[in-house]
């Protein structure tokens, strides 16, 4: 996803969120705007939608706007239920929220859930201004208005539709995925809808060919994020089969970390054991006051992980008093 941002224009914050727009973006709405209204000037009566050219141009930031508020919903279900969210990036096949929910199916489920929810949200607003328009005088405001309600209308269900295929990565893939994750595990629910993303996207790569680059650019996008799903999902096999440590588990959501080297100091990047090291690093001696869990990101001290697992000891009952790990 780095790679998103790498040639990105910071546009505003909002809520906490960064919105950043691709570099590409700008010269793939020059060229479909110029090209319809190319179109509707040269073409067939029936391609013209709008008397003034400028109405393209509003129907296209529309488009991103409702994209952009269908991100807002995934970046804000995902803090909802304790992930991170920070950014936000808007490119020419759509927008893509920087999401990190904590790995359990629930809070991805609502995390994916929450965009296709806002399009939703926006059927009766959309479709009440189209319908307003439609039986008023609105018309004489601006000619091209009712068009242009009633276009936008069926922009966000098409938009709905589409992202509800239920195609890796699409809404409707991941949201397959939660689904799954809840019966047959994280790797496996991800190797099904992954290897189901590599046969669609290619189908619809051979559909495509005859339907502008643009199309085919979102096949291509499809395979490439499917295939990743798909290498992801053998490594997350390999490593959540390994062994974990018994004596430690976290106090929220109750699971025991893995054995290995999969924490890093920020100080000198030594690759360590922070269960085995008691969260000091063994190549700068950096003590780690908390410790994130890999799951469900709640941070407690290394002391309350092993303490968590630790059984029970009877202890002297005080009236009033409180005991800390």
């Amino acid at each position: 996803m780095s790679a998103f941002r790498a040639g990105s224009l910071r546009l505003f914050r909002l809520a906490g969120i960064d919105v950043y727009l691709h570099w590409s973006w700008l010269l793939v709405a020059i060229f479909l705007v110029q090209y319809r209204i190319r179109l509707a000037q040269e073409g067939p009566g029936l391609l013209r939608q709008y008397e003034s050219p400028r109405w393209y141009w509003i129907e296209y930031l529309s488009l991103f706007a409702i994209v952009l508020l269908h991100e807002f919903g995934h970046a804000l279900a995902c803090r909802q239920v304790g992930g991170f969210a920070d950014h936000i990036v808007l490119w020419p096949l759509g927008g893509i929220a920087l999401t990190r929910p904590p790995q359990r199916p629930g809070s991805l489920l609502w995390t994916i859930a929450a965009g296709p929810l806002v399009n939703v949200l926006l059927l009766p607003v959309l479709g009440g201004l189209a319908l307003l328009a439609g039986h008023s005088d609105w018309a004489a405001i601006n000619p091209d208005l009712p068009s242009f309600l009633g276009t936008l209308f069926w922009i966000n269900l098409g938009l709905l539709i589409f992202n509800l295929m239920p195609v890796y990565p699409l809404d409707g893939g991941q949201i397959l995925y939660a689904l799954l994750w809840f019966l047959i595990g994280r790797a496996d629910s991800l190797l099904i809808v992954s290897l189901l993303g590599m046969v669609v996207g290619s189908g619809m790569l051979l559909l495509t060919l005859r339907l502008g680059p643009l199309w085919c650019l979102m096949s291509v996008f499809i395979i490439y994020v499917a295939y990743a799903g798909f290498r992801q999902s053998r490594a997350l096999a390999r490593i959540l089969s390994g062994p974990r440590r018994a004596e430690a588990a976290c106090p929220s959501c109750g699971v025991s970390p893995l054995i290995g080297k999969y924490w890093t100091c920020d100080e000198c990047g030594t690759r360590f054991d922070t269960f085995h090291c008691r969260a000091q690093c063994p190549g700068c001696g950096k003590l780690f006051r908390m410790t994130r869990c890999p799951e469900c990101y709640k941070q407690y001290s290394i002391g309350e992980w092993f303490a968590e697992a630790a059984p029970a000891e009877p202890r002297p009952s005080e009236s009033g008093a409180s005991t800390a790990p």
